[in-house]
């Protein structure tokens, strides 16, 4: 069995007690995870403290040439990162060779190489002896809790930019999947970075999340997970004035409109609803389809969606894989009750077990995708962030109603506008209330664009300049020559 240890100031570090690791697509224990308690966070917050000043002194090129290594190691080292994602999550091993392991080796290269190229502002004052510029100061120690969905691919996207940058980091992965992690320890050993620059603290949010929250010495906490645990994070972090980034749910729609390009829509949202088993917070949910093609396009979704297959993540026509976990099964399975309760009419899928799963399978987290129709956009299931392979579709008359359909969640990360209409563009991007939208495709990203959401899908925003503006403090110095 896989034993999975804490990484304090450069060692693994031995648990007093271990949580069981198991395999989605089996349900069966296949390793141990450190459960860590509070003295454990302690000890890897004091490793960071003293590392820090330390790192800061390399230079910037210094500490991106080892982020870079790291980059060199990782890819190297795709199939087996991809493996382990995939047993850990549940996910196909083809999508984690192919986006979640590839997605975080770029990560490392374009944090470090884009800040090498940055340039700080100098600002000379006109007709006067004052010269004024801004400098750049890491934020200190800094705390990094990533979720359970895109493991490696997340955690990468906060630590590149946070160590670039000089800071030191405590970071706690999900205890539902910290294998690569783990791995990705052994990688920073090889490529040089210092002892204590970057800990792992395996376990569960208290008592670790909880004290990273909560310690004076965590200056800032960089956060991807639900909105639960989000709004938890901000009332704990705000009496210290902890600087927090924190991307949450979401209840993501895709807008069809009558002139769409069908056949490439129904494509691309089969990605955007199932992908990941739905376990993506940036998949679609809910699909407003205009009533002029209501019918046929929802016929030929429904009959697209026929033809995926839930299976075994190692076998590569797998679609979908299993679940991350048994509860959270049974709470996308909850939903499918719900929705029958609520009036909706079940198209495709449902709560049953997935069929042509071989016996070592058959007590895996699987589900099978499913689709719904008829119900209220006030709904539970209309408005409740579900996180799995269930998306409901509804009609709509004109631009107005689905406008403020869309706006009416209590989230507001990512939606789809599927026209062929150019004047809609700019308009409807104006109105919808969300922190990404998306003209006929989906999941496109640039990391120098910033991401994140608005309403309770977040505080922030990550990317090339958005995460240097928060791992650093600006600071602005003016200069009079003539006391020079």
């Amino acid at each position: 069995m896989s034993l999975i240890e804490n990484f304090i100031d450069g060692k693994f570090v031995p648990s007093d007690d271990y949580l069981p690791n198991i395999d989605p697509a089996t349900g069966q224990v296949y390793g141990r995870i450190a459960n860590s308690t509070k003295e454990d966070t302690l000890m890897a917050i004091d490793a960071a403290k003293r590392a820090q000043p330390l790192w800061l002194a390399k230079t910037m090129s210094e500490r991106a040439s080892i982020l870079r290594r790291v980059a060199d190691l990782l890819e190297q080292k795709i199939d087996e990162f991809a493996n382990a994602e995939s047993r850990d999550q549940g996910k196909p091993v083809w999508l984690a060779e192919n986006v979640d392991i590839p997605r975080a080796v770029h990560n490392f290269r374009h944090f470090a190489n884009n800040a090498v190229n940055d340039r700080e502002l100098a600002v000379p004052q006109p007709r006067s002896q004052f010269l004024h510029y801004t400098t750049r100061s890491p934020v200190g120690v800094v705390g990094i809790i990533t979720p359970w969905n895109l493991p490696l691919y997340l955690l990468s996207f906060k630590l590149a930019p946070a160590l670039v940058y000089g800071n030191a980091v405590v970071a706690k992965p999900s205890e539902l999947t910290s294998m690569t992690a783990y791995m990705l320890a052994k990688l920073f050993v090889e490529a040089g970075l210092p002892d204590g620059v970057c800990n792992f603290v395996f376990g569960r949010g208290v008592p670790v999340g909880e004290t990273l929250c909560t310690h004076p010495d965590v200056r800032a906490i960089s956060f991807t997970g639900s909105t639960l645990v989000g709004t938890r994070i901000a009332q704990i972090a705000a009496p210290m004035a902890k600087k927090c980034s924190l991307e949450m749910g979401g209840k993501n729609a895709a807008i069809v409109f009558a002139d769409a390009d069908q056949r490439k829509c129904v494509r691309t949202l089969l990605r955007a609803c199932f992908l990941n088993q739905g376990e993506i917070c940036l998949c679609t949910s809910r699909i407003f389809v205009h009533e002029s093609i209501y019918e046929t396009f929802v016929a030929d979704f429904v009959q697209q969606t026929r033809t995926l297959k839930v299976g075994p993540p190692s076998e590569r026509d797998s679609f979908l894989g299993a679940l991350v976990s048994r509860e959270h099964l049974e709470k996308v399975r909850g939903y499918v009750d719900l929705a029958v309760e609520e009036g909706g009419r079940m198209l495709v899928g449902g709560a049953e077990a997935v069929e042509g799963l071989g016996d070592e399978h058959k007590t895996g987290f699987f589900m099978n995708p499913t689709i719904f129709d008829g119900l209220a956009a006030d709904s539970r299931c209309m408005q409740e962030e579900i996180f799995g392979p269930l998306v409901c579709v509804a009609p709509f008359r004109d631009e107005a109603e689905v406008i403020e359909k869309t706006n009416s969640v209590e989230f507001g990360l990512c939606a789809s506008v599927w026209t062929t209409d150019v004047r809609r563009v700019h308009r409807i991007a104006g109105k919808l209330d969300v922190g990404t939208v998306w003209f006929n495709c989906w999941l496109v990203r640039h990391l120098h664009m910033p991401f994140g959401g608005t309403k309770m899908s977040g505080l922030g925003r990550e990317g090339t300049d958005a995460s240097r503006d928060f791992y650093t403090e600006c600071k602005t110095v003016c200069v009079d020559f003539n006391e020079i």
